[in-house]
């Protein structure tokens, strides 16, 4: 990605932040409709997300939002309305692609809410590994209070994070929840100042890409391969991550520059 932002379509930018660029924020950039998710934005969603795995530079991703007051309220009901159901099948891998695309990232992922975060658009956090709202934060899967079911991810990544009979009520009451009792109930992982969502994820960013990038991508696909696995099977997993980075060159470095007592220069590798 060349320069500073990187545009994908209308409704995606990317920007790249701190030396070298290591940290990478993913940002939703459709104010005029709240950032809600069109087929166009979700392909968008998908491309950025492609380019941003890709790319071994990208040791941390933020997601952010351009909007005052949302930082996505889900699925463009108003474009999904008007498909038929033949379209609406059709449109299926596209939206998932989206969702998918960030669970999928292989370097650890930061939310940066604010505002409303309904829906898909929880579930676009809830996709990521660490979320910081600030105060100003409604989060909530209403899904059925429409008549669907959360689709992004949400009936199985919530009760990864609150227990199964948590997500349950939350999910069954369609309820929102605002920062302080989503801090409470894990929900979000940190509640910053109103307005400093997104200060307060790209300092937490920066802390990560502190880190070896070899490290880092392999602690996050142990924790999430590990996670649900008993704990034999967990274990199997945490070694061979082990394995992939005890040789690298981001190893040897690591061990130099503490017996040298000055920062590591990663070679990421």
């Amino acid at each position: 990605m060349g320069g500073n932002e990187a545009r994908f379509g209308e409704f995606v930018a990317v920007r790249r932040h701190g030396d070298r660029g290591v940290v990478a924020e993913l940002v939703l950039d459709r104010p005029k409709a709240m950032n809600a998710v069109s087929t166009e934005m979700a392909r968008s969603i998908s491309a950025a997300c492609d380019a941003l795995a890709a790319d071994s530079g990208v040791r941390v991703v933020v997601l952010s939002s351009t909007h005052e007051r949302a930082f996505c309220v889900g699925a463009d009901l108003k474009e999904r309305n008007s498909l038929s159901d033949a379209e609406l099948v059709r449109q299926r891998p596209t939206t998932r692609g989206a969702y998918g695309g960030v669970l999928e990232l292989p370097m650890p992922t930061v939310a940066a809410v604010h505002g409303f975060a309904l829906g898909g658009g929880f579930e676009l956090a809830l996709a990521c590994d660490v979320i910081v709202a600030d105060e100003t934060a409604v989060v909530g899967l209403p899904e059925v209070s429409v008549g669907v079911i959360p689709g992004g991810g949400g009936t199985q990544l919530l009760p990864r994070r609150v227990g199964a009979a948590r997500a349950a009520e939350l999910i069954f009451t369609a309820r929102r929840v605002e920062a302080a009792e989503a801090l409470s109930l894990g929900l979000v992982d940190e509640v910053a100042p109103a307005g400093g969502d997104r200060a307060r994820a790209l300092e937490l960013a920066a802390a990560m890409a502190a880190n070896s990038p070899v490290g880092l991508r392999a602690a996050k696909r142990a924790l999430r391969l590990g996670h649900g696995m008993d704990l034999a099977a967990g274990l199997e997993i945490e070694d061979a991550a082990w394995r992939t980075v005890a040789f690298s060159g981001d190893r040897a470095e690591g061990v130099a520059a503490f017996n040298e007592k000055r920062k590591p220069e990663w070679p990421g590798e």
